[in-house]
């Protein structure tokens, strides 16, 4: 191996809850750099949460988290000129990162009014094991499944 791994960058936690996770999905919400309007969305996505479900906003995401992330995937590996999709377990990392990416997708295709009412119902419906982002995880799971049969493949 030439060039060494790419170290790690780790971030502060979010300001109101102190907690990384948080402030990982305030980056993911930001457009062009906007950090102030991101928190500000986010925040009031829990606030909405909290409305709704008389529970903390953020035990609410925490859950909707948990059921959306996903166990395995797949990955194309070349074998001797065909291409197969290999099922593979999923780094607890980018378990974390496909989470948040498939739920801020999946809030910004709804057709609520703002951003922050279409981030809390993403998240009250996954954090009940509905909603698209969770249906995406399954789809995930069902392609590993079908394909289980190249497991043999890992590398």
């Amino acid at each position: 191996m030439r060039k060494k791994r790419a170290e790690k960058r780790y971030i502060k936690p979010d300001p109101k809850y102190n907690d990384m996770v948080v402030a990982k999905f305030v980056n993911a919400i930001m457009y062009e750099g906007k950090k102030s309007v991101a928190r500000d969305i986010v925040y009031s996505a829990f606030d909405i949460l909290e409305e709704k479900t008389k529970k903390p906003g953020v035990e609410v995401f925490k859950k909707a988290m948990s059921n959306v992330q996903p166990l395995i995937e797949v990955r194309s590996r070349r074998v001797g000129g065909a291409t197969y999709q290999v099922p593979m377990e999923v780094r607890p990392e980018r378990r974390i990162a496909l989470a948040m990416r498939w739920i801020k997708t999946y809030a910004r295709k709804r057709s609520e009014k703002s951003m922050s009412v279409k981030l809390a119902n993403e998240l009250l419906a996954a954090s009940n094991n509905e909603g698209s982002s969770v249906k995406k995880k399954e789809e995930t799971h069902k392609m590993a499944e079908a394909n289980k049969a190249f497991a043999h493949f890992k590398w």
